[in-house]
């Protein structure tokens, strides 16, 4: 798919990878560009400097997904890329106690924005994709979602699950012409990174959302149904199914690793207060 002439909505689009892809997709020509996202000031501001429309969204209330679908469509026309992008940092502790520890609330959280959202845009877009002959999905999911995330279950969970999510999707409308790519990097220099304790997620070095943009038009082009801006994700994911015994070995390793400097650093802070 080509995203020049396209209607294209993207979640979280008011920074990180979501801003980058807008802005990416500004410049390969596409149509309009809609920026959703619940920051509505961000949002704005991206789609001034693109041309594009700024929309309030919260992806984790199906209303609001409805009412941007419906809405963009009867004023602007077929949306053909919905680019459900939208994703929060929860539960991130290497020093937890135990991987089932968080709150309900907590868990809900990460799925009704990590999968539900996902969803959400398909349960409203498929019968009008299907009836006017095809469209596509991008989904930002994660390196997570094939591997793990060492410090959060939560986010672990939510982004294997959808994987599946995506996995389904395609498999299930590929003969109406519905098209499915899934965006899976690792380390992204974002706000959302910023935010995290250091930990084995930028061990193949930060790559900036500029260049996750870039690898996701040509992932586009080609249909792919996995896109990986770091290549080394793939040879892992054949690692992990090829002796899973092994690799769950290996993560451990990774976690206790990254348990001590997490524990080194806060030591460190006591001891030296500022």
């Amino acid at each position: 798919m080509r995203v020049q002439d396209r209607i294209v909505v993207v979640t979280g689009g008011a920074k990180g990878i979501g801003k980058a892809l807008c802005e990416r997709f500004h410049k390969e020509g596409a149509r309009k560009v809609i920026v959703a996202d619940i920051d509505e000031a961000g949002a704005k501001a991206v789609a001034a400097s693109i041309g594009g429309e700024a929309y309030r969204c919260d992806v984790t209330k199906e209303a609001d997904i409805i009412q941007l679908v419906t809405d963009l469509e009867s004023r602007i026309g077929p949306i053909d890329l919905f680019c459900s992008n939208a994703g929060v940092a929860t539960a991130f502790n290497p020093k937890t106690e135990n991987a089932a520890g968080d709150s309900n609330e907590v868990w809900t959280f990460g799925w009704q924005v990590h999968v539900m959202a996902h969803v959400y845009a398909a349960r409203v877009l498929i019968p009008r994709m299907k009836a006017r002959g095809g469209g596509y999905f991008l989904h930002t999911i994660s390196a997570a979602g094939l591997l793990s995330q060492v410090g959060s279950a939560v986010y672990s969970t939510t982004k294997h699950a959808a994987v599946g999510f995506a996995e389904n999707l395609a498999i299930t409308h590929r003969a109406d012409n519905i098209r499915v790519s899934m965006l899976c990097p690792q380390g992204v220099d974002t706000p959302l990174l910023r935010g995290l304790p250091t930990g084995p997620q930028s061990k193949d070095g930060v790559l900036s959302a500029e260049a996750v943009a870039d690898a996701t038009i040509d992932g586009l082009e080609h249909e792919a149904f996995v896109i990986l801006p770091h290549k080394e994700v793939s040879a892992y994911v054949q690692n992990k199914t090829s002796n899973y015994d092994r690799w769950i070995g290996g993560m451990a390793k990774l976690h206790n690793a990254a348990r001590e400097q997490s524990l080194a650093s806060l030591r460190a802070k006591r001891s030296n207060p500022v």
